[in-house]
């Protein structure tokens, strides 16, 4: 446990390095010329302007943040409801997964660019337009995710189960989510990654507020700073998601928690 910890602290600590490394590198390569700050701003200005736009008279990044968010977990949320309780059922019985699969495979491979016209004539551009973008966009990947982790779980516990009286609500509950849901949980945090790109998509076109529409406004004005600004309160915004995920898995698989990283 103790060399476990000692490891997790150097990967910790060697990530930082490299992180400072790299955007020392950054700053030094713009102050001393090789990059035009117009195109690229050094590290230093994107701070400030990050700070400026949550804190100072015009104070937007919050807003935009809070946002893009709650259209991003909304319609996460909405697809996780529909697509795991589809894709257990989907996994557990060949004959439903044959009817199902020719229309999932329609519709997986549409991004979600291409739901937002029938999106805007169906829904206008209010916030339920938002969350449909982002169902729409995760719903198929929810789906196969879920269906995938089913398949996977070892048939003979699922017999056993049977064997033993269990019912089919039963062996589901006890057996099948059981061991199925350590991979749902992996294949979540992915499509949490791409809700998060269907959101800003939909931003781009019909919103006036969240995280893509104040990259987008920044384009047209060619203000490169707040791109930046727009693009790194992404990353941390996931990253916080991320770890609030880890969290969550950790409460809900107790027996994993030993091989778990925090």
């Amino acid at each position: 446990m103790v060399s476990r910890s000692l490891g997790l602290w150097h990967t910790a600590v060697v990530g930082a390095v490299g992180l400072l490394v790299f955007l020392g590198g950054w700053e030094l390569l713009v102050r001393l010329g090789a990059i035009d700050p117009y195109f690229l701003p050094p590290p230093s200005t994107i701070l400030r302007r990050m700070a400026d736009m949550a804190t100072g008279p015009g104070a937007v990044l919050g807003h935009d943040i809070k946002m893009s968010a709650s259209r991003v977990l909304t319609g996460f949320l909405l697809s996780t409801l529909v697509g795991v309780p589809l894709g257990l059922v989907m996994g557990m019985s060949a004959t439903v997964r044959a009817a199902l699969s020719p229309i999932v495979s329609i519709i997986r491979p549409l991004p979600a660019l291409s739901w937002i016209p029938l999106s805007m004539l169906w829904l206008g551009i209010d916030e339920q337009q938002k969350y449909a973008i982002v169902f729409m966009g995760s719903f198929a990947s929810v789906l196969v995710y879920t269906t995938d982790a089913t398949m996977r779980v070892d048939q003979t516990l699922i017999m056993a189960a049977r064997n033993l009286g269990a019912s089919q609500l039963q062996t589901i509950r006890h057996v099948v989510l059981p061991g199925a849901l350590p991979n749902i949980l992996s294949g979540l945090k992915v499509v949490l990654a791409i809700a998060w790109t269907c959101v800003i998509s939909a931003e781009m076109v019909g919103a006036n507020s969240g995280l893509g529409f104040r990259i987008w406004t920044a384009k047209e004005w060619s203000d490169t700073g707040q791109v930046l600004v727009g693009m790194l309160s992404i990353s941390l915004t996931v990253l916080l998601l991320d770890i609030l995920f880890r969290g969550l898995e950790r409460l809900l698989l107790p027996w994993q928690r030993g091989s778990m990283t925090p």
